[in-house]
């Protein structure tokens, strides 16, 4: 097989939507799997797929940092001696201090949604995707008194968000009882159906011309001047002409000394399925932090993140606790039994902006990585960004937020 001009590193939602905006661009693009794509071992295999203008927010929110050790915290973090930790979370609470990073990833969103609906509109593609609104709900008055004051805010942005009490919620979904005092409805709240979703796409690049290798690991890089000339993998060399890297939550381990920089850390999701009762559209459990999506003739349910390595173990009781969540949500959950588990690895960065860009001092490595927890509504207009950057087109966004080396001691400009 003939040498690509661009070869991406990485099967899933992030590079297969580089693969789409490179080979539009022209020339040939070979794209690298280390599994099946698809797989268990893809981020996006078994997730709740969220999409649309919902849920922009950064992870680094105010108050977040004083719950990293409860075990049934939002997100947990499993104390351990590791110093690439420890900066991390250093620069996860300084993030957490500053509202920058939302207008960014609610207008990456905004481009990603409008992609996504028309990539969507025909084709295999068109019955993985769904565009129903999404509810956020509320138990607790208070906090949904605070939900409210953000919705205004949020909606002079643009976001088409309206407050519901419960009766208006029960018209919107009459075929399931929700024990609520009030939700917020954004009409633009959308999901994919994963995995479905990757092997549609992969398929469709195929059928443009990409070359899509599964099962093909990269080992190493050959690297001469300023250049990586060669690419090793578990099924020979390639010698690309432009190489992206967008492995995920291994892109750090897979680019280890190439001395990017990259401040990645993996944060382990859960996502459980139940038969039975399941609400007509999305649904985010609001002070829980778990997000429901219909699946079938069922429910999955999603959450229970956690700051833990590249363990993809599944937690019981992190199971469990969501579990335990929904059901107080809806009374008909109480007491189900999950059946397929699943937990994947989200590959974040400190201030949930993706690292998009040219990398470090290499003028034909690039990286599109780190688009964290709501990777699936990121990704199309993160992979059309990273292919007008790679060739020299005017970008529709300001790629500056989404810097390489902004962590890094060199970047004069990081944080």
């Amino acid at each position: 097989m003939d040498d690509p001009d661009v070869l991406v590193i990485g099967g899933g939602v992030a590079g297969l939507f580089c693969a789409y905006f490179l080979r539009q661009a022209g020339g040939s693009v070979t794209v690298v799997e280390r599994g099946p794509v698809g797989g268990p071992q893809s981020c996006s295999a078994g997730n709740t797929g969220f999409v649309g203008t919902h849920g922009a927010a950064p992870l680094a929110a105010p108050g977040m940092f004083s719950t990293l050790l409860r075990p049934d915290g939002p997100l947990y973090v499993r104390p351990r001696w590791d110093a690439g930790l420890v900066r991390w979370l250093w620069h996860f609470r300084r993030a957490a201090t500053s509202r920058a990073a939302f207008p960014v990833l609610l207008e990456l969103k905004r481009q990603s949604y409008e992609i996504l609906r028309k990539l969507c509109a025909s084709g295999g593609l068109a019955d993985t995707f769904a565009a129903p609104g999404m509810i956020v709900a509320y138990r607790d008055q208070d906090a949904f008194e605070r939900a409210c004051r953000t919705a205004q805010v949020t909606a002079e942005r643009g976001v088409p968000l309206r407050i519901l009490d419960p009766g208006s919620v029960a018209e919107l979904e009459p075929d399931v009882e929700l024990d609520i005092c009030g939700a917020v409805y954004n009409e633009e709240g959308a999901y994919l159906r994963v995995p479905a979703f990757l092997t549609e796409l992969a398929a469709s690049l195929a059928d443009a011309g990409v070359d899509v290798r599964p099962h093909t690991e990269v080992t190493g890089f050959e690297v001469a001047g300023h250049a990586v000339r060669r690419v090793r993998t578990n099924r020979g060399d390639l010698r690309p002409g432009q190489v992206v890297l967008a492995a995920g939550a291994w892109s750090a381990a897979v680019a280890r000394g190439l001395d990017l920089g990259l401040l990645l850390q993996p944060i382990r999701g859960h996502a459980a399925t139940v038969a039975g009762v399941s609400p007509r559209r999305p649904v985010t459990l609001g002070e829980e932090q778990v997000a429901l999506a219909p699946v079938g003739d069922g429910l999955r349910i999603g959450g229970g993140r956690g700051l833990v390595g590249l363990d993809r173990t599944t937690s019981p009781d992190r199971v469990a606790a969501m579990l335990r969540a929904a059901g107080r949500y809806l009374p008909a959950l109480r007491g189900a039994t999950p059946g397929a588990v699943w937990s994947g690895l989200r590959p974040c960065s400190p201030d949930s902006l993706p690292f998009i860009g040219r990398a470090g001092r290499y003028d034909n490595l690039h990286v599109a990585c780190g688009h964290g927890h709501i990777g699936m509504g990121l990704a199309p207009a993160g992979g059309r960004l990273l292919a007008q950057l790679v060739a020299g087109e005017p970008p529709d966004v300001d790629p500056a937020p989404f810097r390489v080396g902004r962590y890094s001691t060199e970047d004069s400009h990081g944080t």
